[in-house]
């Protein structure tokens, strides 16, 4: 097993930084520990403090502060008011038919004359089609609003732009070198767009368009609002930061899909068997990926008709079907995984690249991404899967934390057909003559960019913490800190010189149960360790270890209690200095 860095998030050190921990200890009357979770995540007063942990709706920034936001909404009030017909045009992933179902959804209920379109994976491909924009034509549309796709579709927009079809562009993804000629393009990565947040999804910007038609027309924003539910399963599932104005959005959609989600969300719920109150791992890990299915397997329009539901009945068999596609995709993705790391295995070169780049004709291009990910939980490093489509080779590469992988592929241009993405997420296509070429490229490039520590897997730890301040209380807040995701991430803590109680057990063959106390206490915590069997050879009840842990909440047959999951272990005791100097600068226990 490779052994996994652990990376200490600085500490405050400054003199201001230190005031912080101490005006909010003694103002929110908490201990410093929590104190200094806070001061890391940039919470400095109790203002801060009060904004972060009840994020307010009236937080949201004014959308007409994005770039052609008041030449999106005039272009379409025109279509409005001309009784044009609009195409509501998003993606086939889970971002793009959140954003379909929200703009199509809410526009529907003030205006008629549109319809929704979403293209098909295989036959299509990413983005703006030819094929979409013909079917546009033939069908009398002349504005499409376009989500989650079109920031690069320079040449399509002139296409339709030829048959007399406007565009506006809701996108999120960086631009390339020109900007399509659309009537308005809101994207609050173009460089010249001063908006204040940059972190929205596709569903995000396509809201912000809709809270400025609704500023502009003095309808209620609460009627906008009660499809937040749809905005936090874009959040979630986009793998965003989770700061900002996404933070007030997922704040009041995880709201919204606990207490009132709408008839499709609450079938996926139903059917993925989620009982607990839903956070963003569970979205993340429950229901994205059942209305990925859609658009893996077959036709992501079948995503959309679910969320667009209006009965529990019709909801109910529209999951139905959309969770048979995930059990499919399910198996598509364990088989080419098999495969996928038994090339890596079987190959010397392969098996000791910095990177990861593979090809086969027959693998199922709707799974290929999330098999970029499962190499890359066994080999850390970037990774490109590819597939044959329309006679080229098509893939999605992913990254390790702290590389770019969008800026490494970028470097490789002049090999591809077309490619776009963010840094830890690209799709790409090429040539299948250049893949052996773009293998090359693509290793030297990344050899020549990555550190040789972004290949080791890590853990990011807040913060050394002491036994004796976990208590209910403690928890409740770490609760409040919520919702949880990039840039937010749940608390990780770190404890040298803990030792063994008992005996440690092993569950399922891989699984590591173990009780845990502290060398300056007799307090014992039950730790549970997933995958981390094979450390139970090394414990020894005599000997000290550290682990890093998150802290959950337990709950067995009645019977409440706090509880350890264990991130790593090591049986070697990390240099305590550092930590017992800043407890003592913190006035945090020293033991």
């Amino acid at each position: 097993m490779t052994e996994k860095r652990w990376i200490h998030r600085p500490l405050p050190t400054t003199i201001e930084e230190l005031g912080a921990v101490e005006d909010l200890t003694r103002q929110l009357n908490i201990n410093p520990f929590l104190a200094t979770l806070l001061v890391q995540r940039g919470v400095y007063n109790f203002d801060e403090a009060k904004t972060f942990f009840r994020p307010e709706l009236a937080h949201l920034h004014d959308p007409f502060l994005m770039q052609d936001m008041e030449k999106a909404v005039e272009r379409l009030q025109m279509a409005i008011v001309r009784n044009e017909k609009i195409l509501v045009y998003g993606d086939y992933d889970v971002d793009g038919t959140t954003s379909v179902t929200l703009f199509y959804g809410f526009l529907k209920t003030i205006y008629k004359n549109l319809d929704y379109y979403i293209p098909d994976r295989y036959k299509e491909g990413y983005g703006i089609s030819s094929q979409g924009i013909e079917w546009a034509a033939e069908n009398g549309f002349s504005l499409i609003v376009s989500l989650d796709c079109g920031i690069k579709s320079v040449d399509k927009v002139d296409e339709a732009w030829a048959k007399g079809i406007d565009f506006i562009i809701c996108d999120h993804h960086r631009p390339g070198a020109e900007l399509p000629k659309a009537c308005a393009v809101l994207d609050p990565k173009r460089e010249d767009c001063q908006y204040p947040y940059k972190e929205l999804t596709g569903c995000g910007v396509g809201f912000k368009l809709l809270q400025a038609y609704c500023l502009f027309k003095s309808i209620p924003l609460e009627r906008l609002f009660a499809y937040l539910d749809l905005v936090v399963v874009s959040i979630a599932s986009d793998i965003v930061p989770i700061t900002g104005e996404n933070r007030v959005l997922a704040y009041y959609g995880l709201k919204r899909l606990n207490a009132s989600p709408c008839a499709g969300l609450r079938a996926l719920v139903q059917i993925a068997g989620i009982k607990d109150e839903l956070e963003i791992m569970n979205v993340v890990f429950g229901i994205g990926p059942r209305i990925n299915a859609a658009g893996r397997i077959k036709h992501a329009k079948a995503a959309v008709q679910l969320l667009l539901a209006e009965t529990d009945e019709q909801a109910t068999d529209f999951a139905f079907e959309i969770n048979e596609h995930n059990n499919s995709r399910r198996q598509y993705d364990s088989n080419i995984t098999e495969e996928a790391l038994a090339m890596i295995q079987a190959n010397e070169l392969l098996a000791n690249a910095k990177s990861t780049v593979l090809f086969n004709k027959t693998w199922h291009k709707g799974v290929i991404g999330i098999v970029a990910s499962r190499c890359i939980e066994r080999f850390h490093r970037p990774t490109i899967i590819l597939t044959e489509s329309h006679n080229k080779a098509s893939g999605s590469a992913r990254s390790v934390p702290g590389f770019d992988v969008y800026e490494a592929i970028e470097e490789c241009a002049d090999l591809l057909e077309q490619f776009g993405g963010h840094t830890f997420a690209a799709g790409l296509t090429l040539k299948i003559e250049n893949v052996p070429l773009f293998q090359q490229r693509f290793e030297e490039v990344v050899s020549r960019r990555i550190r040789e520590e972004q290949l080791i897997p890590m853990v990011e730890i807040d913060l050394p913490l002491d036994f004796s301040a976990i208590d209910l209380k403690f928890y409740k807040i770490l609760k409040q800190m919520a919702p949880f995701g990039p840039n937010n991430l749940t608390p990780v803590f770190s404890t040298d010189e803990v030792y063994l109680v008992g005996s440690p057990y092993i569950m399922k063959e891989k699984h590591l149960k173990l009780n845990v106390r502290h060398h300056s206490s007799s307090q014992t915590f039950t730790a549970i360790g997933f995958n981390m069997a094979h450390h139970a050879l090394f414990l020894n009840r005599d000997q000290p270890f550290s682990i890093c842990y998150q802290i959950e909440l337990n709950n067995y047959n009645g019977q409440t209690s706090l509880q350890l999951y264990l991130k790593d272990l090591k049986t070697a005791i990390s240099d305590p200095k550092p930590v017992a100097d800043y407890q003592q600068k913190a006035g945090l226990p020293v033991h």
